[in-house]
Formats: C-alpha cells, sequence, structure tokens
C-alpha cells in the first residue's frame, strides 16, 4: 500500500493501516461463487440474503458483487442495559 495521510481518507503504511481502513468506512466485498456464511446484501439493488455456502447471483437484479450486512442479532444483545 502507498502511504497518504488520514486526512486523505486513506490508509497509512505501518500497523495501523487496517485500523484506518476500518474507520474511514472501507467496505469489503464478495463476488457471486465466492464461499460466504452470514447475511449479505447486493451491492448494486441491496437485495439481502442469507447463506451457508457459496453467493448467488442476485435473484432481483442478475448483480454479482455483494456485501457483508453490518448488522447481527447477536451485536445488540451486550448493548442491552442490564
Amino acid at each position: 500500500m502507498t502511504g497518504h495521510t488520514e486526512e486523505e481518507g486513506e490508509t497509512l503504511d505501518g500497523p495501523t493501516g487496517l485500523e484506518t481502513l476500518e474507520v474511514s468506512g472501507y467496505v469489503e466485498f464478495l463476488t457471486t461463487g465466492d464461499p460466504a456464511v452470514g447475511e449479505f446484501h447486493c451491492a448494486e439493488c441491496g437485495y439481502g440474503v442469507i447463506v451457508s455456502r457459496g453467493l448467488p447471483r442476485c435473484p432481483m437484479c442478475s448483480g454479482t458483487t455483494w456485501e457483508q450486512a453490518a448488522w447481527s442479532p447477536f451485536t445488540l444483545r451486550a448493548d442491552l442495559p442490564r
């Protein structure tokens, strides 16, 4: 990776590079056929699927690029007041 400042919204060389990607909103996309488990949304139309094998072609728009959903029912449980 090339070094850029955080203000430019790019990554920094060195151990903090991945943290900078997460903070800047970097999103990893998967494509049709990639093995995956969980909830994913089509990057083109937003259609959601839950898979436990390979990602399909989007049944709504025939898109081939998928983004993993950020929400999970298990992430909210820790946030509930006790």
